[in-house]
C-alpha cells in the first residue's frame, strides 16, 4: 500500500486535470484557477523563454488530489506588485545573487486571496505541514535565493511567520458592500461634496452620448476581446512599457473562462471607445484591465468604478477589487486596506536585515492605514478608523 500524502513537481498544468486542481481552489478567487493559470502557459505569458518559470507542487492522498502550491522560479521582479528591488541591491552589493528566486503568487495578478490551495476538508496547517518543507527543501537544493508568497490570505502570512517567514505590509484600496439597494444608495455614505462630484462626473458621461454596455459570459465576442486587448495594450505601452499578456491569452480565456469574465465597454456612434476587463468569482468582482482610445472625461471612473460597483451591488457582491493603485479608488468610495505577503531569505546576514526593514516598515504601516481611513469621504469609514491589523 502507497503511503500517504504523496508529494511530485509538475512543470505544466497539463499534468493536472481542472477539475483536480480546482477541487482545492479559492471560492472566491477566479486567478487560482486551472483556467486562469493555464491560459497563462498555453499562451507563453509564462514559462518558455519569460522570468516566469512554474513548477507546481502537488499533494494526493487517498481520496485524491489533497493540497497544492503554484510556484514559480523568477528571474527578475516585474510583475509581482510587491517591490523588492532594494533588496536586490543589497544582495548585489554583497557580492550575493538575489535572482533567480521561488515565488507563490498568480502572475501578473495582484489580488488577494489563497495561495495554499487545499480541499475543504484539509486545514491550512495540514496543508503547510505537508507542502511546505518539500518546497523550501527544493528551493535551497535548486540555488533559489529566498521564497515569496504574494498576495496571501491573514491567515496564512500569520500561519507562515510562525513557521520563519517575515510578514510585509502592504495596502490596496477596496470597494465594499455594506448592503446597497442601489448606486444611488452607495452615493447616500458619501459627505455632501464628494457625492455631488460623483454625480456631475456621471452626468458628463451621459451629455457625451456615451453609453456603457456589460457584457458577460457567452455575449463576449472575439471583437469585443479584440478591442479589450487594444486598449489594454495602448494603456500598457504608455505607462509601464511592454505589456506582459499578450493576444493569444485574450483569446484562450474567452474559450476557457467566459463565465467569470465581465467586460464594460463604453460606446459611442456605435463604436467601441474604451472598456474594461474584469473577472468574478463567488461573492467577489476583480477589475484587471482599462483602456481608451482617445481621452473622454471621467470615463476611465465611469468604466472602472461606478458601472462596476453598480454591477456589484445589483448582483449582491461583497467586494470590488479595482487593481493595485489608488488615490483615485479612495476619493470615491474604497477604503483602504492592508495587503500581505510572506518572506523567507536562506543567508543569514540578508535575512537579519531585511527582517529589520519589515518591521519598521510594517508599524508604519499600519498606521498610514489607519489615519488614510480616517480621512475617507465615506461617512462611516472616516468615523471608524477601519483598515487596521494585528501583524
Amino acid at each position: 500500500m502507497p503511503e500517504y500524502p504523496k508529494l511530485k513537481w509538475i512543470r505544466s498544468l497539463n499534468e493536472i486535470s481542472s477539475e483536480d486542481w480546482n477541487r482545492l481552489g479559492d471560492p472566491e478567487n477566479p486567478f487560482s484557477n486551472h483556467e486562469f493559470l493555464h491560459s497563462l502557459e498555453l499562451s507563453s505569458c509564462v514559462g518558455g523563454k519569460t522570468s516566469w518559470q512554474p513548477e507546481y507542487l502537488v499533494a494526493e492522498d487517498e481520496r485524491g488530489v489533497h493540497s497544492s502550491i503554484a510556484f514559480y522560479h523568477k528571474y527578475d521582479s516585474y510583475g509581482e506588485y510587491v517591490f523588492d528591488h532594494s533588496w536586490a541591491n543589497f544582495f548585489s552589493q554583497n557580492g550575493l545573487s538575489y535572482y533567480p528566486k521561488g515565488l507563490v503568487a498568480y502572475p501578473f495578478t495582484p489580488v488577494n486571496g489563497k495561495k495554499i490551495l487545499r480541499r475543504q476538508d484539509v486545514s491550512l496547517e495540514e496543508a503547510l505541514d505537508i507542502l511546505l518543507p518539500e518546497l523550501l527543501a527544493n528551493a535551497e537544493d535548486q540555488g533559489l535565493s529566498s521564497v515569496h508568497f504574494l498576495f496571501l490570505e491573514e491567515e496564512e502570512a500569520k500561519a507562515l511567520e510562525k513557521r520563519g517567514f517575515a510578514t510585509r505590509i502592504t495596502h490596496q484600496f477596496h470597494w465594499k458592500n455594506r448592503g446597497y439597494t442601489s448606486f444611488e444608495n452607495f452615493l447616500g455614505d458619501f459627505r455632501s461634496k464628494k457625492r455631488i462630484q460623483i454625480k456631475k462626473e456621471r452626468e458628463t458621461i451621459r451629455e457625451s452620448e456615451i453609453q456603457i454596455v456589460c457584457k458577460e459570459g457567452k455575449d463576449i465576442s472575439e471583437k469585443d476581446m479584440d478591442s479589450i486587448y487594444s486598449f489594454y495594450t495602448e494603456t500598457y505601452s504608455r505607462k509601464w512599457g511592454s505589456p506582459y499578456l499578450n493576444r493569444k491569452f485574450f483569446k484562450i480565456i474567452l474559450e476557457k473562462f467566459s463565465s467569470n469574465l465581465v467586460l464594460f465597454l463604453a460606446k459611442k456612434e456605435g463604436q467601441t471607445i474604451g472598456g474594461t476587463f474584469n473577472l468574478k468569482k463567488g461573492k467577489k468582482l476583480y477589475g484587471r484591465y482599462w483602456g481608451s482610445e482617445g481621452h473622454y472625461p471621467f470615463l476611465h471612473f465611469e468604466c472602472c468604478y461606478y458601472a462596476p460597483i453598480e454591477y456589484a451591488i445589483s448582483h449582491n457582491f461583497e467586494i470590488f477589487e479595482a487593481g493595485a493603485q489608488g488615490e483615485q479608488k479612495f476619493l470615491r468610495g474604497f477604503p483602504a486596506v492592508p495587503t500581505y505577503s510572506s518572506h523567507f531569505i536562506f543567508h543569514d546576514q540578508a535575512r537579519n536585515a531585511i527582517e529589520r526593514f519589515l518591521e519598521s516598515e510594517r508599524m508604519h504601516m499600519q498606521e498610514m492605514i489607519r489615519e488614510t481611513n480616517l480621512s475617507s469621504p465615506l461617512k462611516e469609514e472616516s468615523n471608524s478608523g477601519r483598515g487596521e491589523t494585528e501583524l
